[in-house]
């Protein structure tokens, strides 16, 4: 049982505004395993006041770049001896496995933090330009404050794909954790300060949908960045349409992985499913459908189906599980809502598609496998959001590029085959943000984000930093 009373503002624990209180329930087991302050207005008031006086008026955007990119190492050093307890956290609040906490939940966080640590020393922020008239200083300066608001999933990791590019851009930041998962903030809290960020550089404080609308809206912030569900997005876009104001949305994703006949199935299923049904599927990136060729479809069904059955469901404290359950009571409801659909349009479940049993409490759902999908299905075309699984034919190469297209998202995807060139042809033709060629990886210095209603903007890379800049001209005569 974690309790906090406090909010993290100006770079001290204080006292909240209001008397509410986000209660966290184990996914697993719906035991209460966590309390924190659920914020209010006028915190996120406090908090926007604190990180406009550490811009205007704080040592951090007047430090050299190389001097907050320190800083970011410091930070570091201060994460790694907490990477299990956060991975702990991560698997009491979300209920993703362990191994996922610990692989994808935080040493991927620590890669990023690593990462824009050692972009902070080497990315040009001023630039001397020839141009036609004369020479101009191009100036890259820190945009302002940001407000940072994360989903429930991953959400160490997402905070970190937004804080610290804000950070070496030299921005101060307001974050507003999800009520699922308030408490991983408070271990990053400690590390921030055990770092040496100056105070008022990070706020913190929790919250729901509508104390996140009165941060986007606030006249105190210069930027958002965003993630969670298109429909979540597409309303703070219309916040920050009406105010001009810089967003960033990373949103909802409905992945495709293309099967080529060259696949070695006995080899490649396994590699595919981490990336298929990752966090029990609670992944914007994950790849849910998969596409399999008209000639070796029931072969994929029967490998896919194998594979799935073969991997344990339980706690997710148990490092050999690899599916946990989903993040909520009304979460399960739409997952088998969905599933439902599924079988009401004509699609076969070739395993799960039910509740597994002996899990009386928490809010499970049993790893399911559909086949006879096509591409107009409601289960094809909707971001599930837990452990389903759709397998979908195509004729030839052109037909499974306009399947995977068909979609309106444009997040992620791979394409599984021994033939580079030929994968590197149906890459360059599938609309989406990331792809990979014969597995799946996510580049932490590569551009990572969407088409179409996956989002707005890049994170990771010089691009993520980029988000947080504004350019300036000094013309020199």
């Amino acid at each position: 049982m974690r309790e906090h009373d406090r909010l993290y503002i100006g770079g001290a624990l204080v006292a909240p505004a209001g008397t509410g209180v986000i209660e966290v329930r184990s996914p697993a087991t719906e035991e209460l395993v966590g309390r924190v302050p659920d914020g209010t207005p006028a915190d996120i008031d406090r908090a926007v006041a604190a990180a406009r006086r550490a811009f205007d008026e704080g040592p951090w955007p007047r430090m050299s770049p190389g001097e907050r990119g320190d800083v970011l190492a410091r930070l570091n050093d201060a994460l790694g001896p907490r990477v299990e307890e956060l991975a702990t956290v991560q698997s009491l609040e979300v209920g993703s496995p362990i191994t996922f906490s610990m692989s994808a939940g935080v040493s991927a966080a620590t890669m990023i933090v690593s990462y824009y640590a050692e972009l902070a020393r080497t990315f040009v922020f001023d630039e001397l330009r020839d141009g036609l008239l004369g020479q101009t200083w191009v100036l890259r300066e820190p945009c302002g404050v940001a407000a940072a608001i994360v989903p429930w999933n991953v959400p160490l990791f997402v905070t970190l794909t937004k804080l610290m590019p804000a950070l070496v851009a030299g921005c101060a930041v307001v974050l507003k954790p999800p009520p699922e998962t308030p408490l991983y903030a408070y271990l990053l809290a400690e590390a921030l300060d055990e770092a040496g960020v100056p105070p008022g550089v990070v706020n913190i404080v929790a919250g729901g949908r509508e104390l996140g609308e009165h941060l986007v809206t606030h006249p105190g912030v210069d930027k958002v960045s965003f993630t969670g569900s298109t429909g979540a997005g597409k309303r703070v876009a219309s916040l920050c349409g009406e105010l001009l104001r810089p967003v960033t949305l990373e949103l909802g994703g409905k992945s495709a992985a293309i099967l080529l006949d060259d696949v070695d199935l006995d080899a490649k299923i396994p590699e595919l499913l981490p990336f298929a049904m990752m966090n029990t599927g609670q992944a914007c990136i994950a790849q849910t459908r998969i596409l399999a060729s008209r000639r070796r479809y029931e072969e994929v069904v029967a490998a896919v189906t194998e594979e799935v059955k073969r991997q344990k469901q339980g706690d997710p404290m148990d490092p050999e599980v690899f599916v946990g359950p989903v993040i909520a009571e009304r979460q399960r409801a739409r997952v088998e809502a969905l599933i439902a659909k599924g079988r009401e349009e004509g699609a076969r479940i070739t395993t799960g598609g039910g509740r597994p049993p002996g899990h009386e409490r928490g809010w499970w759902v049993e790893p399911t496998v559909f086949a006879g999908v096509k591409p107009e299905m409601t289960i094809a075309q909707e971001e599930i959001f837990g452990p389903v699984l759709s397998i979908l034919a195509y004729e030839d190469d052109d037909d499974a590029v306009r399947i995977a297209n068909a979609s309106r998202y444009g997040l992620s995807g791979s394409v599984w085959t021994s033939d580079r060139e030929r994968g590197l042809s149906i890459a360059r033709r599938v609309k989406t943000g990331t792809y990979t060629i014969d597995g799946y990886v996510l580049d932490f210095a590569a551009p990572f984000g969407g088409y179409r209603e996956s989002g707005l903007g890049r994170e990771f890379g010089p691009e993520g930093l980029m988000a947080y800049l504004q350019y300036k001209s000094v013309n020199l005569v």
